[in-house]
């Protein structure tokens, strides 16, 4: 009798325990129809990695010069590049570019002067030309050593007056170029279209001179 008891207390135990086991399998509906709106629940197995979601910020951040100028920030302002140093292509080009000088010393008047007096209705080649005589006279050890030697040698320049350079109008265009060519032939920084010429003289003029002609340039034949 007791062996029948316990048979029947186990199969109650049993019908108790299996409804709660059907509740427990993942996604089972119990008895809430197939309209309900219950989702199922699936816990994570205890194999499975859990993987944390990072966000892929390749795209949203660009790369970073640490060479690059800080061009959006408003107080650090970024210096303009240098413009590179570019040649005269003419003697024009480089007579515009050549600076008047805030002082003039007495040589570079000497010679300036005698550009002023000698060529200024010259073109620019032939003012050139005329510096450089005066310049190779002061270094040939044939004439005065000195710019102002040069020109104030007695009977060799008509400009002269009682020995002394007239007034230059030193505000005119002439006087500025010819400021540029003294320095320009002074420097050596172009080409000397009468190279070596000691001498000149205007084309109406015909002096008996046995000297070697260089160049005639403009109104000026020049010699050495």
């Amino acid at each position: 009798m007791s062996r029948i008891l316990n048979a029947a207390s186990a199969a109650a135990v049993a019908l108790t325990v299996a409804p709660m086991l059907f509740l427990a399998e993942p996604g089972f509906a119990t008895g809430l129809g197939a309209d309900a709106n219950i989702p199922a629940i699936t816990l994570p197995s205890a194999e499975a990695p859990v993987v944390a979601e990072t966000a892929d910020l390749s795209t949203d951040v660009a790369p970073v010069d640490p060479d690059a100028p800080l061009t959006d920030d408003p107080e650090t302002p970024v210096a303009p590049a240098e413009p590179a140093d570019v040649p005269a292509v003419t003697l024009g080009a480089l007579v515009d570019a050549t600076p008047r000088p805030a002082e003039v010393d007495p040589e570079l008047r000497c010679l300036a002067g005698a550009v002023y007096f000698e060529s200024r209705g010259e073109s620019l080649a032939g003012q050139l030309a005329v510096a450089h005589v005066i310049i190779n006279r002061a270094e040939s050890g044939r004439f005065p050593d000195s710019y102002c030697g040069v020109v104030h040698q007695r009977r060799q320049f008509s400009f002269l007056r009682g020995g002394k350079m007239p007034r230059i109008r030193e505000s005119s265009a002439q006087w500025t170029r010819a400021l540029a060519i003294a320095q320009i032939a002074r420097d050596g920084s172009w080409k000397n279209k009468a190279p070596g010429a000691l001498f000149f003289h205007a084309r109406y003029v015909r002096p008996a001179w046995r000297k070697t002609r260089v160049a005639q340039i403009d109104n000026h034949i020049f010699y050495r």
